[in-house]
């Protein structure tokens, strides 16, 4: 097919060494002076412009769809080529394919601009893509039955960095909820539950405080006052005891007031809240810019397709002389063609960018929230000890209160308090005899 074009096009299928074998032949198409043509590689075919200039195309593609993806070589490095191989370049214009400048975040693929693809080879590779790639809520996930398992960031830690990157419903509605908002919900919560806790300690001190009252109270209340000898002692000891007892929860309750309920209160203030709002926002600003680049996407993605259809029935046109369009026509729309697929091209990359970005900060800030979680744990563990440990302190404490009392029971002797009490009430030792007749 003859596509028209002042200077040849070389189909991307001829590799760049097959056409350096065809320039050293001496001759255009390899055709000696006789007319003969010397044999193409396969796929190839020669024909013959009306400038005279030999045009190389594949069958099976057309020349618009090899203009954005060769570049031309250079005069100096042809010759240096053709130094190289023994022969002298004739002066023809040599394309070969282009490389690809464009290399995606985290180590993507390679691309050639869409614009300059077949649209049946576009159509295969967007498949491929959406074969193994999946879009959900403007964020791109690899599908796991075509990809292998991905590598764990913080493997055998069940860190929050490695389950936290998919949306959820919302059981509340039917909103979707972002795995980092479940983050900040997680340390939100944690905030109420140590402020919960400080406020049962509270209520633990109150009910100290009141025993201690009690005790003390009772202590001074003046029942059996009159009981006598070793169970008198050991009676006073053991009222005595009340009122020690109360001086030890008394201190209990004022302990746990500075070393307990004090810490919890005070840890992470109302700045807290101001934090976990900043990390909000950040995260979210990043979410916003994926959705508009991802956006963007779709409509260059649009765009490319309308410019390849009106590419398609404008070729189709002139093939079958429906139409007077004329070359430079077909030229302008291949232009606009290769510059939506350019623009498809920036388009993702800017895509791939802000994911990149999201991606980064996601990782960074929940395992910052993760550090945080653990001191919030640790803390809360710490000051819990330190109330088991003052408890026992107490009954220790308790426990020597009734030592004396303990000590003084084992001691009671009925013989003995009725000896004492003999000896101070007695009003004498002679008995009385009968009396002489």
């Amino acid at each position: 097919m003859h596509t028209g074009l002042s200077r040849p096009l070389l189909s991307c299928k001829g590799s760049f060494e097959e056409l350096e074998y065809m320039e050293c032949r001496g001759s255009s198409c390899g055709a000696d002076q006789k007319g003969a043509s010397a044999p193409l590689p396969a796929g190839w075919r020669c024909s013959r412009p009306d400038e005279g200039h030999k045009d190389h195309a594949d069958d099976t593609e057309t020349g618009w769809e090899q203009t954005r993806a060769l570049v031309s070589t250079s005069k100096a490095e042809r010759t240096r080529k053709s130094s190289v191989n023994g022969c002298r370049p004739r002066g023809a214009h040599i394309q070969h394919p282009k490389k690809a400048d464009v290399a995606l975040q985290r180590s993507g693929p390679i691309h050639q601009s869409p614009g300059s693809l077949s649209p049946a080879r576009r159509q295969n590779k967007e498949k491929e893509i959406k074969e193994t790639k999946t879009t959900i809520n403007f964020v791109t996930f690899p599908l796991s039955q075509s990809t292998p398992e991905q590598q764990l960031l913080k493997p055998s830690e069940w860190s929050y960095c490695d389950y936290f990157w998919a949306d959820k419903k919302d059981p509340q509605g039917a909103t979707t909820v972002s795995g980092f908002e479940v983050l900040l919900q997680k340390q939100l919560k944690g905030k109420q539950m140590q402020k919960e806790m400080a406020e049962f300690i509270r209520e633990r001190i109150k009910i100290e405080e009141e025993y201690a009252k009690n005790l003390s109270k009772l202590s001074q209340i003046p029942l059996a006052a009159q009981e006598e000898g070793t169970l008198g002692e050991a009676w006073a000891q053991l009222k005595k005891s009340l009122a020690d007892e109360a001086d030890v929860h008394l201190k209990f309750s004022s302990k746990l007031h500075s070393e307990v309920e004090k810490p919890l209160l005070v840890f992470r203030g109302d700045n807290f809240k101001k934090d976990m709002k900043k990390y909000d926002h950040h995260i979210a600003d990043l979410r916003k810019q994926l959705v508009s680049r991802y956006a963007a996407v779709e409509k260059a993605r649009k765009a490319l397709a309308d410019r390849q259809k009106d590419l398609e029935v404008k070729t189709q046109q002139l093939e079958i002389k429906l139409s007077n369009k004329t070359e430079e026509d077909i030229k302008k729309a291949r232009r606009k063609s290769t510059q939506a697929g350019d623009d498809l091209m920036r388009c993702v990359d800017l895509y791939n960018q802000a994911q990149s970005k999201w991606f980064e900060e996601m990782v960074t800030t929940s395992l910052e929230l993760e550090r945080l979680e653990v001191e919030r744990v640790e803390m809360i563990q710490q000051h819990l000890c330190q109330y088991t440990t003052l408890r026992r302190e107490t009954d220790m404490f308790n426990q020597s209160t009734l030592e004396p009392v303990d000590q003084l029971l084992q001691s009671v002797d009925p013989a003995k308090d009725r000896e004492l009490w003999v000896r101070e009430h007695k009003t004498g030792d002679l008995r009385p005899v009968d009396m002489d007749i």
